[in-house]
């Protein structure tokens, strides 16, 4: 398992985000509820990018089963920031996504966080294995095997 002060160059995917003033909490800085968001937007954008194009999401057939994030910096407003992504594990039935919050001037990191992902049949809701298909893109993307 990474730790948290893993450096964001690592990461193969940078997904630019714009924090917007309603993000901003009456604290001033970035709600923790928006940067799962953004986690969600790094986790699109890697799928797409590995898939080599748009998905059809019915067919992607992973579900969230558990996310951890840890909230390191605070983030404000004009914060340059982006989410960065890549593959951690490759299970069976499941894979975990580590993705963290970075502020592109600094490298520093805002946010740490993990989601494990869990194969299933859309119609029986019963896991799945992991996709062949899958397995090799990500491998591909990440330039190792899983």
């Amino acid at each position: 398992m990474q730790t948290t002060e893993q450096p964001a160059y690592s990461f193969r995917l940078h997904t630019n985000v714009q924090i917007r003033f309603t993000d901003i909490d009456m604290l001033g800085h970035l709600n923790n509820s928006v940067y799962t968001q953004f986690m969600d937007l790094g986790k699109v954008d890697y799928f797409t990018t590995i898939n080599g194009g748009p998905i059809e999401w019915d067919s992607i057939n992973l579900v969230i089963a558990n996310i951890n994030v840890n909230f390191l910096k605070q983030t404000t407003l004009y914060e340059p920031i982006e989410v960065v992504t890549r593959c951690e594990h490759i299970g069976t039935k499941s894979l975990v996504l580590h993705q963290q919050i970075v502020n592109k001037k600094t490298g520093e990191v805002k946010a740490d966080g993990r989601a494990t992902m869990v194969s299933i049949d859309l119609k029986t809701k019963t896991t799945t294995p992991i996709t062949d298909d899958w397995r090799r893109k990500i491998s591909e993307f990440e330039g190792r095997e899983f």
